[in-house]
């Protein structure tokens, strides 16, 4: 996120794209609903009738994989309209012809005839993120998990640059983090081309310090993806895997084919709290533990790190991820010598320059917001005040492009994914609680009066849903939640792995799967 969590309660317009907050982050869906409470207006985008909808002043139910064609056509109506903050335009940003160009055709009703909503809601919409004081657009993998991932995160950019929404309280381009420390992972290098805190391994001088840090070589070839990881695990490039709290068999795209990939490793190691579907394919299982078994720091969406301290002794022989790494890295020859989680966040800090003034220390109760460069800095809450990291903000000129499926005659409906309020991801934790699987124990397809009508199904009836890569079956919640044609699955149980259904088409950039858009046939089971 640029902007803190607390600021979205007093934020004058939210816009909010491809997130169902109040399930997925309900702690943020709770500040926006107090926002609302306050005199806030609330633009909802989403395939689905999601409980925001129920606060918003304007509902935009777009199809999925239309977002470029919405978000640009709330651009024309800005600039037509004169909306647009060319003082901050002037100033802060370049491209923007480029980008006035580009959105020139996308009218109302341009836009209208390629997302379905209608071309007055554009406008409204447009208008109240535009007029307000301060507006903040919240976004998660509604947006990201497409084929245009990059681009649309771009058009949301766009909107942000060309309203002067960046910089400054109350605003800002805010994405919700799926889990706890997907930020703190992303920050240490969980990803195949950056070391800690986003230092490119291209980058000679980073690569050198590192280097010399850590006493070994480093390449400066990026890494694989997760997804090319598998397909050159298919391949034999990849003979080894070592898989730390993820669940691939259930939560990747066409997971049989993830599942045939694994199968032609020679050696797979699972790290994980229990025995999930993907470690029971494992050649060896680490036990580790959860968050109350372990200290450490985390980082949350609005990039605090926040200090985590032991409050259970682990159970058996189960321990610490860091302690586990730890112990391979001596069998393998490395001379670490760690003594415990602090050891290792004093590395980071002084290797990673956003982190480089945070101790354990000056954490406390509260936290710090990076980047944070010396020990006498307070942390930055708000991101681009005043000046970009790369200088100027950069509009992009991005068009339209369909989803790599779209309906046709054998696959008439578009699935669409998520989660609901009372499970997360593959169930690993949450499907493990008594309470919660008295709530909801199964998978509920949702799925239009209309459509329901038409293939005669009743509420509760079973279905098989089909794809190019598979079929599972469901049962049905008949709802006007999603629109004719759509169909929603969640990929919390095992039993109905709406993964198998979905594709490993991705963005050309991000490598991100297009999981929010795909072709299936329903047939009464």
């Amino acid at each position: 996120m640029t902007n803190t969590i607390n600021e979205v309660e007093d934020a004058k317009a939210i816009f909010v794209i491809g997130s169902n907050t109040t399930e997925n982050h309900p702690v943020i869906g709770y500040r926006i609903k107090r926002a609302v409470k306050k005199g806030a207006k609330l633009i909802v985008a989403d395939p689905r009738r999601i409980e925001l909808c129920d606060y918003a002043d304007v509902f935009l139910q777009l199809k999925p994989g239309t977002n470029i064609a919405l978000l640009n056509a709330m651009a024309h109506v800005i600039l037509k309209e004169g909306l647009a903050d060319e003082e901050f335009i002037k100033a802060r940003t370049e491209n923007f012809d480029a980008l006035k160009a580009t959105v020139e055709k996308y009218t109302p009703e341009y836009a209208e005839k390629i997302t379905g909503v209608p071309a007055e809601n554009i406008i409204r919409a447009a208008r109240i993120y535009a007029e307000a004081e301060t507006a903040s657009i919240l976004y998660t993998m509604g947006v990201t998990q497409h084929t245009t991932g990059t681009d649309n995160v771009l058009s949301i950019a766009n909107l942000a640059l060309l309203t002067g929404n960046i910089g400054k309280p109350f605003s800002g381009v805010n994405p919700l983090r799926g889990q706890n420390n997907v930020q703190g992972a992303c920050d240490m290098g969980a990803l195949p081309d950056v070391f800690t805190g986003y230092q490119s391994v291209t980058d000679e001088k980073a690569r050198a310090k590192f280097t010399q840090a850590w006493g070994v070589e480093l390449s400066g070839t990026p890494g694989l993806t997760v997804t090319e990881m598998f397909s050159a695990a298919e391949n034999r490039d990849i003979r080894a895997m070592y898989i730390m709290g993820e669940n691939p068999y259930l939560s990747d795209p066409d997971s049989s084919h993830v599942r045939y990939c694994m199968e032609q490793l020679e050696f797979l190691v699972v790290q994980d709290l229990f025995l999930t579907e993907t470690a029971k394919y494992a050649d060896v299982v680490l036990p580790a533990v959860s968050w109350a078994e372990k200290e450490g720091t985390f980082v949350n969406t609005e990039r605090r790190v926040q200090k985590v301290n032991q409050a259970l002794k682990p159970r058996g022989k189960a321990k610490a991820d860091w302690q586990i790494i730890n112990e391979i890295g001596k069998r393998l020859g490395f001379g670490w010598n760690y003594r415990c989680a602090e050891d290792i966040f004093t590395e980071i800090a002084a290797l990673t320059p956003s982190y480089a003034g945070i101790n354990y220390e000056r954490l406390g109760v509260t936290g710090i917001n990076w980047p944070c460069p010396t020990e006498d800095h307070p942390g930055t809450p708000i991101l681009h005040v005043g000046k970009f990291s790369r200088g100027l903000g950069r509009f992009s000129a991005v068009e339209h492009q369909d989803p790599a499926e779209k309906p046709d005659e054998d696959f008439p409906f578009l699935l669409t994914t998520g989660r609901v309020l009372y499970h997360y991801h593959t169930g690993t934790m949450t499907r493990r609680s008594k309470g919660l699987r008295k709530v909801l124990n199964e998978e509920l397809m949702e799925i239009n009066p209309h459509d329901a009508k038409a293939l005669k199904l009743q509420e509760s009836d079973l279905v098989k849903v089909s794809s190019r890569r598979g079929e599972v079956k469901s049962k049905v919640r008949i709802t006007d939640r999603v629109p004719r044609g759509v169909v929603f699955m969640t990929f919390h149980f095992k039993e109905t792995a709406a993964n198998l259904l979905t594709s490993s088409h991705s963005c050309p950039t991000a490598k991100i799967p297009e999981l929010k858009v795909t072709a299936v046939r329903v047939e009464k089971a």
